[in-house]
């Protein structure tokens, strides 16, 4: 898997390291106190094969090497949101650490509305299947680290970015600068609230490392992932939002862009596994776990 790290720029800064997931295009985040050694693990994938219908927890696990590796106490299990390309790993993390799963506190809204579409009422229940819900503007620390929560709809209705010192874990807002931003079209997302949720992070200190949530290389040139860059390079060259573009000529960009995307291949499985904290559908009376994908919806 390919990975690499941005080291701590001193007290109360986090080393990050991404390791990227090539089938999702996802990046998943160890963010750790250089001081006492304890961890928050982001937007860990769940390994699925849409064609067989099979999880598996290989990536999972290679992040857990690498916490092992190093000598690291994992202290949260965080989701910026419930992800549509993949599913998340927050469940089998928290059996495995011991440590809490946590998400943002609209992922009710989210669950609220998914439940309407699987016709699923009572399937989905935050409240019992993460063991903290942020609200935006709460705070909480890894180790010495000071983090806060920030609510950045858009993308979804409820997505959140976590700011760790100087490090500020963006997920499906910004793109790598060389790429934009990412898609809105999804049920709940909106291109006016993530243009909002895009100047909100522009207005972060400049030199603040935002760690996006996907990359699809090649782009250009460039044939290597990347998900790190400054508050002060998007702010100048982001394709899509750089060099003051307005709401209106995003907008236009954004939605029309997004009209031209497919449906992620995992979305419609992904999204029944993540509204459950990253769990299955309970067994059925045969001891299996089934999926349940709406016909003709999208």
């Amino acid at each position: 898997m390919f990975t690499r790290t941005s080291p701590s720029t001193g007290a109360g800064s986090p080393e990050v390291t991404g390791f990227y997931d090539k089938d999702t295009g996802s990046i998943m985040y160890v963010a750790a106190c250089p001081v006492t050694k304890r961890a928050a693990l982001i937007d860990v994938v769940l390994d699925f094969d849409p064609q067989s219908a099979k999880t598996r927890t290989d990536s999972a696990q290679e992040v857990l090497d690498f916490v092992t590796a190093q000598g690291l106490t994992v202290e949260w299990v965080l989701d910026t949101h419930p992800h549509a390309d993949h599913m998340m790993a927050s469940a089998w993390l928290k059996e495995q650490t011991g440590a809490p799963a946590a998400i943002g506190a609209k992922v009710r809204d989210i669950a609220a509305l998914w439940a309407g579409i699987y016709n699923l009422p009572d399937a989905f229940d935050p409240d019992r299947d993460f063991d903290h819900l942020f609200e935006d503007g709460e705070s909480f620390t890894v180790g010495e680290v000071e983090v806060s929560v920030m609510l950045h709809p858009g993308h979804t209705l409820g997505s959140v970015s976590y700011v760790m010192g100087d490090a500020a874990f963006v997920h499906d807002t910004f793109m790598h600068v060389d790429s934009g931003t990412s898609r809105a079209d999804f049920p709940g997302g909106s291109s006016r609230d993530l243009y909002e949720s895009l100047q909100s992070i522009l207005s972060l200190p400049d030199q603040t490392r935002l760690f996006v949530g996907h990359d699809y290389p090649p782009v250009g040139e460039r044939k290597d992932p990347a998900w790190e860059a400054t508050v002060a390079d998007h702010r100048a060259n982001n394709k899509h939002i750089g060099g003051g573009v307005s709401m209106s000529q995003f907008r236009a960009l954004r939605d029309e862009r997004d009209a031209t995307l497919k449906l992620p291949d995992r979305m419609l499985y992904a999204l029944q596994v993540n509204l459950r904290g990253g769990r299955l559908a309970p067994v059925e009376d045969d001891g299996q776990s089934y999926f349940k994908i709406p016909a003709n919806t999208f």
